[in-house]
Order: C-alpha cells, then structure tokens, then sequence
C-alpha cells in the first residue's frame, strides 16, 4: 500500500511543472566570496546553461539551487518556498549531479539504479526493467554486472549520469555533465536531454560544451568571477 502511494506521488510530482529560481543568490565565507549575487530563473520545460571560469561559482549556484547549501545573501525559491533538500517537495522535483555521488563497491551497477528506483517505491520487475533501459540508454548495459570501481572515468561519468536519470524528477541540475566524454557520448548526452526536455523536464546545467550549450539552451547565464 505504501510503495503504491509513494509511486503514485512520484508520477504525479514528476510531471507537476515547476519554477525555480535564485533572485540575487551570493555566497560569502568570512572574506570568501565564493558566488556574487546572481539571478536565475527556470521554469517547466526549459534549459538554462550557466557558463562562466573555473572558480566563477558556477558549482555554488547549482549547489544552492538543489538545496544542499544556503545562500549568505539573496533567495533561493521553488514554487515559491525555499529550497532545501530536506524538504519533500525539492527532494521529489530535483535530481541533482553535482560531483560525484556515492556509490558501494559490492554492489554492481544495475544494483545501484535498482536501489535508487525502489527508494522512490518503484519495486519488483518494474524497477529491474526500469534500471536495464537505462543502462541500456546510456549504451553501458554490457557493464551492468560490473561495480563501480572497475569502470574507467568516461564509464563513471555515465554511470553517474544514470543514478541521476532513473530518478523520478521534474528538474535536472547537472554540473558539467559532459565531462571526461568522448565526442559520441557527449551527442548522445545531448540526445538523451533533448529527449527529457521534450517530454517536460527542466534543466539547469552548467557546461563548458558549445555544441551542447547550443543544443539544449533557451538561456544562458554567465556567472561573473569575484
């Protein structure tokens, strides 16, 4: 009864259109300013890039955006209300990819998208179909049987990725997702965020790729460096 109720509140809150937004957002430790106030705005459907140098805040930003750090100065909002992954209505609108998330090492690939598909109460057979198609999407199925200390870097990137996506989600924060691809992965990337974005997802992506920037951009915010 329960995992139902839990399935039915993640298909309706992943298709429920949402609004996030950071209305001069800043980060400041002691002398530190790690992000100067900046404003972004996201609504359903829609891609925002945020480009701008190493060491710009492009990573705070998302990080506060996905409500794992507060904001020293300014609001982060979504719907509204404050972000902060504690909160249910953030931790079911937003996946987040930011770093690299942990992982078991005696557990395989398609056990962890298993694990995380049935967090969200999607158990049994379909959340086993569920963990190969996209394993299958990302074209690293044949690693399915693998941990995930055996992969090479481009092949953790994607895994990575794939933790991300199986998650029931309206909002996608990803930093860099393009990072240690080869050019074909980064297409297919490209595709499989097209893809989403179609289907109704937002985005929030921080990328340094051109070709991917342009692809999947409605808008472009350049974070100026303190």
């Amino acid at each position: 009864m329960l995992g139902r109720r839990a399935a039915a509140l993640a298909e309706a809150r992943e298709s429920a259109a949402h609004v996030l937004r950071a209305s001069a957002v800043g980060l400041r430790i002691d002398e530190s300013v790690l992000l100067m106030p900046t404003d972004v705005s996201l609504s359903g459907a829609e891609c925002v890039v945020l480009r701008g140098p190493n060491g710009s805040g492009k990573t705070t930003l998302l990080r506060i955006l996905a409500g794992t750090v507060p904001p020293s100065e300014g609001e982060a909002t979504l719907d509204g209300s404050p972000v902060d992954e504690r909160h249910d209505l953030t931790r079911t609108a937003i996946a987040a990819l930011i770093g690299a998330p942990a992982t078991y090492r005696d557990l395989t690939l398609v056990d962890h998208l298993v694990l995380i598909d049935s967090t969200w109460g999607r158990v049994g057979a379909p959340a086993d179909n569920r963990a190969d198609e996209m394993l299958e999407l990302l074209e690293i199925k044949h690693l399915a049987q693998r941990f995930p200390h055996e992969l090479s870097s481009g092949q953790q990137q994607l895994f990575h990725l794939s933790m991300v996506l199986v998650r029931p989600s309206s909002i996608l924060i990803l930093d860099e997702p393009e990072q240690r691809l080869d050019t074909d992965k980064r297409d297919l990337l490209t595709r499989i965020l097209l893809a989403r974005k179609a289907a109704g997802s937002s985005m929030l992506i921080a990328c340094h790729d051109p070709a991917m920037t342009e692809a999947l951009a409605d808008a472009i915010v350049d974070i100026q460096p303190a």
